[in-house]
């Protein structure tokens, strides 16, 4: 059983937004060269590899970088 509770770890105050900043930080994480990216990449890759000592490495890639 899975309960998601949204908090954040550590709290947060923001005094001045600063969108140039933001878009920079969120094209890191989530574009297309950004660490989702790489996380998912790795992770699909483990399907379609030879032997099972390469799909752990690449599934413990993928879920570290998922982090």
């Amino acid at each position: 059983m899975w309960h998601y509770d949204k908090k954040l770890q550590y709290p947060v105050k923001i005094k001045t937004p600063n969108p140039s900043a933001a878009k920079v930080i969120i094209s890191q994480f989530g574009g297309p060269d950004g660490e989702l990216g790489a996380a998912t990449r790795y992770l699909s890759q483990r399907f379609a590899a030879p032997n099972p000592q390469v799909k752990a490495i690449l599934n413990d890639i993928g879920t570290s970088l998922s982090q």
